[in-house]
Parts: C-alpha cells; sequence; structure tokens
C-alpha cells in the first residue's frame, strides 16, 4: 500500500533514526520510527479488533498536543479510518453537535476533559451518536473508559494494512472555525496530504531538519504544515503540550532544532520571556510565521538580536494547508506579502462578478490544485458554496499582486469593512500600528457610525513597560493612512481574546464592540 501506511513504509527506510520527541510528557518520550511504527500498529489492531473501526469509520480525538494524536492519525490510515480532532476549545455542548454528525466510534481523551466527556456521554447516551468507547489520557476518565498505554500494550504489534484506500480516501476530518453555525468538517483526502508534501519539501525542508511544532494538533497547521512532510523525510519532530514561550526557547537550544514556525503573536511572546536574552537559536536555519504579517519591527529585532531568518507562509485548512511562501531574502524587501504561490498551487484574484483582476488591484484569492480539501463533511451546501462552476475554490480573503507576482492579504472580507463608501482593510492599519514601538499585540474592528455607517476601532495591548496615549496612537496612524482609514478610536487594553492558533479573535471583539 502506497499511501496511508506512511510510518509502515518509513520504518523500512529508516527504522532506527529518531521520530518523535514527546516533551510534554514528563519524563520525555523518544521514539524511533521502528518504534513508533510498531506502537501504532498496536493500536490499530485494537481499533480493529476491539472497537470493530474499519473503512471509513471515525475515530475522534479531545486531547491536548502529544503523541495519541499522531497515534490516531497514523492508525487510522493503516485502517482506512477517518482521523476525527476535536477543538478542545469548544464547550462541550458544541462537541455534542459535532458527534452526532460525525458518529464517531471512539473517542480518545485528555484528562484536562474528563467533565466536557461525561457531559457527552450523558447527552449522547441511547442515541445513533452514542460513543462505543472511550480511552482516557491520563487520569481516571470517565466510568468504563479505558487507560490509553494501558490498551496498547494488551493488543498485538503486528502490521496492519487496508489494501483497498485509495488517494481520493479520506484521512481525516478538521474543522474549520467558522463565525456562525456549526463548524465545517474539512474533508482531508490522502491525495491532499500527499501533494501537500510536495509543496512543502519543495520550498522548505531538508533531510534531517528538526521541526518544534507548537502549533494544536487539531489544527492543519499543528497535523500537516510541516509533520507530514517529516515523517515522509524521515526527519525527526518535537511536540509540545501546549505553547509555552520558556519551554519553546529551551528546547530550540537543548535539541538544535532547525524549523520553527508560529504565529506572530507567539513571537512577540517569546521576545518578553525571561530566557530569551540567553537562549542560543543559532541551530534555527529558519523560522516561518503564518496566520498574520510579521511586522518589520519585529522582523528586524529578531535579526539582531538572534540572527533569524524568517519566511512567511500563508495557508488554509480546506487547501494544503501550505499555499504562499516568502523567502527570507525577500522578508524585507517584500515586508507584509505572504510571497508567491507553492510549486502546484494555481491562483486567480477576482472581483465580485469572477472575473481575474490584474496587478494592484484588490479581489478575492480563488484557488485550484490538487492539495484542496474533498468538500465539507455531511454538508453538500457549503461544499457547493466556495467551489464554482470552474473548479476555483473561494477563499474568502482579500489579496494583491504585484508586478513581480508577490501577494499581499489586504483581508478577510468579513473583516473588510465600508466607511464612507470606501473599503477599509483592518490589516493594512494594524501594519502601521505595529512600527509604533509602545505596541505588542494591535486589532483593529468596524464598528457601527451614524454619520459614516461604520468607522474603525482599534484596540492595543502595550509592550510591557511602555507608555503611550490613544491619541498618540491615533496621530502616529495619521502619518500613515489616509484619513478615511485612521481609526475613530483607539482603546488600551490588557490583551486581547486569542485562539488555539495564537490568533486574533476579531468575531469575539465584534461582538464584544459593535453596539
Amino acid at each position: 500500500m502506497y499511501i496511508g501506511d506512511y510510518l509502515g513504509r518509513r520504518e523500512i527506510y529508516s527504522p532506527d533514526k529518531l521520530a518523535i520527541i514527546d516533551a510534554g510528557k514528563s519524563p520525555e518520550m523518544r521514539l524511533t520510527y521502528k518504534e513508533w511504527n510498531h506502537r501504532v500498529n498496536r493500536l490499530a489492531n485494537w481499533l480493529k479488533s476491539e472497537a470493530g473501526v474499519g473503512y471509513r469509520d471515525r475515530v475522534a480525538i479531545l486531547a491536548r498536543d502529544g503523541i495519541e494524536h499522531l497515534d490516531v492519525f497514523y492508525a487510522c490510515g493503516k485502517l482506512g479510518a477517518i482521523h476525527t480532532a476535536f477543538n478542545w476549545r469548544l464547550h462541550w455542548r458544541e462537541l455534542v453537535s459535532l458527534i452526532e454528525d460525525t458518529k464517531p466510534k471512539v473517542l480518545v481523551y485528555s484528562g484536562d476533559f474528563v467533565d466536557a466527556v461525561a457531559n457527552i456521554e450523558k447527552a449522547t447516551r441511547g442515541t445513533d451518536a452514542a460513543i462505543e468507547h472511550y480511552v482516557h489520557i491520563e487520569g481516571d476518565g470517565i466510568p468504563g473508559s479505558l487507560h490509553y498505554e494501558t490498551t496498547l500494550q494488551s493488543a498485538p504489534d503486528t502490521p496492519v494494512i487496508y489494501e483497498a484506500l485509495d488517494k481520493e480516501d479520506i484521512a481525516c476530518l478538521l474543522f474549520t472555525g467558522g463565525t456562525t453555525g456549526l463548524p465545517k468538517g474539512a474533508q482531508i483526502s490522502h491525495r491532499q496530504i500527499a501533494w501537500n508534501v510536495l509543496n512543502t519539501v519543495i520550498h522548505d525542508l531538508h533531510h534531517d531538519d528538526v521541526y518544534l511544532c507548537v502549533f494544536p494538533l487539531f489544527h492543519a497547521g499543528g497535523l500537516f504544515a510541516y509533520i507530514s512532510s517529516q515523517v515522509v523525510f524521515g526527519n525527526t519532530t518535537i511536540l509540545t503540550r501546549q505553547f509555552d514561550p520558556q519551554q519553546v526557547l529551551e528546547l530550540i537550544e537543548r535539541q538544535k532544532v532547525t524549523v520553527f514556525a508560529a504565529v506572530p503573536t507567539m513571537y512577540q511572546m517569546l521576545t518578553q520571556t525571561p530566557n530569551f536574552e540567553d537562549a542560543d537559536l543559532s541551530s534555527l536555519r529558519f523560522c516561518t510565521s503564518g496566520g498574520a504579517p510579521l511586522p518589520v519591527p519585529l522582523i528586524e529585532f529578531y535579526t539582531e538580536k538572534k540572527g533569524i531568518k524568517f519566511k512567511q507562509g500563508f495557508g488554509m485548512t480546506e487547501y494544503g494547508p501550505g499555499l504562499f511562501a516568502l523567502p527570507a531574502e525577500d522578508v524585507i524587501r517584500k515586508a507584509g506579502s505572504i510571497g508567491r504561490p507553492n510549486f502546484f498551487i494555481d491562483v486567480r484574484v477576482v472581483d465580485d462578478d469572477n472575473k481575474p483582476l490584474g496587478p494592484h488591484q484588490p479581489g478575492e484569492l480563488v484557488l485550484k490544485g490538487p492539495s484542496g480539501c474533498s468538500g465539507y463533511w455531511n454538508n453538500p451546501e457549503a461544499s457547493a458554496e466556495v467551489i464554482d462552476e470552474e473548479g476555483w475554490f473561494h477563499t474568502g480573503d482579500i489579496v494583491e499582486y504585484d508586478e513581480e507576482w508577490y501577494f499581499y492579504v489586504r483581508d478577510r472580507k468579513k473583516d473588510m469593512f465600508i466607511s464612507g463608501g470606501e473599503n477599509v482593510y483592518p490589516v493594512e492599519i494594524e501594519n502601521v500600528l505595529y512600527k509604533h514601538p509602545a505596541v505588542h499585540m494591535c486589532a483593529v474592528i468596524g464598528v457601527p457610525d451614524e454619520k459614516w455607517g461604520e468607522v474603525g476601532k482599534a484596540l492595543v495591548v502595550l509592550k510591557p513597560g511602555a507608555t503611550a496615549t490613544p491619541e498618540e496612537l491615533l496621530e502616529h496612524m495619521r502619518q500613515y493612512l489616509a484619513r478615511y482609514k485612521v481609526p475613530k478610536s483607539v482603546e488600551i487594553v490588557d490583551s486581547l481574546p486569542l485562539s488555539s492558533m495564537g490568533k486574533i479573535l476579531k468575531r469575539e471583539l465584534r461582538k464584544r464592540y459593535a453596539k
């Protein structure tokens, strides 16, 4: 089987190569590819023989980052089953809705979420969504739940494969955040995984790279941005339970990490960590930033202090996730750009009538290529809404490109607001705010206004020990922006709401302030 059993194939090529360091465990768990493959064989055998999991059955996980997430994913590949990763930030009632939609046979969960799982079990008991087997990673679990490591040891480690698996079969479901309604389950096929690996290694990876993952594994950025490529290459990946700035710096130095990826807020947080000044980050070949443009002052700070080379990345759950890459040599010259499309991605910028636009004309980014998802689980209407008659996937991102085919994200369609008839893109304003030396984090949203329809409001978190008044920040923006783009108000806040990926949750800010 040329797909699905990724670890089985990798054990043949490099059985004794260090595959995983789970730094969230105490002591750290270290596994070679042979050890890891045999461990996943045990899980696959148990899922098959004891839980009755087979082709297209769902196996769900609600857990902090750790080897268990990857165990479940690669065991599902051996069985032709579908790995179903739930966002642990969701309310248990929201999780019940997802369970009713996907109907997993097994739920693996962290001890952190035992109360939520107890509520899930009670709410689904006696229904067609009732989960047959619960498996807890640590702690005591709910009544009747099995202990994960004990369960593994009870099963044989003989090879398990599903020979009929096809490249179009679904490997996992990853749920998009969305702003309204139930999150949509993007169907990630084995074909999508393979093409994303190819796009990633063309631009980024070397043999023997060591990658430190701090993204949650229920996101495409965690599960696929680099990890799947690391496995295909036979490289070493380090996992953390969750993002801890001090631990991240210590791991980079101790484990000689060569590739690290994070979102801008995480890079900001690292600079405020007590061990930042003394941390030796010289092993890093490059760092990748995604999720939002990395402020140029922050790039310059890392370059001066640590000699770090940055790449800007851009991706999404439904496509890739690797879509665009900006190489390190262009990060200052093309500051704010997401770079050019990855090798096997076709892109267009279109207007509201789906007509292609030229350079410096903002429009919606649409995509085509083999690394796209297979629509949304049980939701053909949502799938039809984003894929047009010619097969282009509509992202909802407003972008433009320059004469050299470097792309710039201006905003999400939903984040853009119209003030006095003019389109205003918050990302452009935020980039200006980040130029102010006192600004640590910021977000700009549109709020209702009787005269202009909507006006901007900036929420700003200052750097520790720094001072700045709202009027000072407004004056700073006036030096760079057209008058209609300058927010009507600035509010200094202690913190901004962040997603599990470290992205600023603007939808929460809009709910809070759009009154």
